[in-house]
């Protein structure tokens, strides 16, 4: 064996015990670059589908000449006012007002629609403004009735939402007024001598005709 210089074993031993405290250091071992593994292939993710509901876009109202199945009132018996207050309107929003008749109808009662499009604040709100303001119209301006007692219905392609509240305190009882909002869009109508859920379906049906 040969015999080593004192630099030379100092050296040789310093070496040995930096050896010695690697091997057993965690933090070493944590440090340590890991294995390479083979590649990989990221999933190809399928096109975005967009889950956005139909009531998410700007939409606008216009006057129709037929609405769901139903005709609009023309000549002098045809409503020349706006019967119900639509809230306050700006430039840029479209005030429809409108009576239709069933078909085959002459005479009598008509549905009545006011809506309004563009609305500035919530359309739940200025929704339920055209709804308490068209139930005083239907009652006489002596109203009990509230919207909060509405029952929902399917609003239609657009979305949003639709909800109809017959007047049992009305001179007529069988009357029903219904109400949709979506994001930029309010709507009500007067139904005469109908069901909740008859008015629903024609008004789905003529919102097809009137939102845009």
């Amino acid at each position: 064996m040969p015999i080593l210089g004192p630099r030379t074993l100092l050296a040789t031993i310093a070496l040995a015990t930096t050896l010695t405290l690697t091997a057993c250091d965690p933090a070493a071992e944590a440090e340590a670059p890991p294995a390479a593994s083979a590649p990989v292939s990221a999933p190809v993710s399928a096109p975005a589908r967009s889950a956005s509901p139909a009531g998410s876009g700007k939409h606008t109202l216009a006057e129709a000449a037929t609405a769901g199945g139903l005709t609009k009132a023309t000549g002098a018996s045809a409503v020349s006012d706006v019967p119900v207050d639509p809230g306050e309107m700006r430039d840029g929003m479209n005030l429809v007002v409108a009576d239709y008749n069933r078909a085959g109808q002459t005479s009598g009662r008509r549905i009545l629609f006011v809506g309004v499009d563009s609305v500035p604040e919530d359309p739940n709100k200025r929704r339920e403004h055209l709804w308490r303001g068209l139930i005083d119209y239907a009652l006489q301006n002596g109203s009990t009735g509230t919207p909060t007692t509405a029952t929902p219905y399917q609003p239609g392609p657009f979305g949003g939402s639709l909800e109809c509240l017959s007047l049992p305190e009305s001179a007529n009882a069988t009357d029903v007024i219904c109400g949709w909002s979506d994001t930029t869009t309010a709507a009500v109508a007067l139904f005469p001598r109908t069901t909740p859920a008859e008015a629903a379906r024609l008004f789905a049906a003529m919102r097809a005709d009137l939102e845009h």
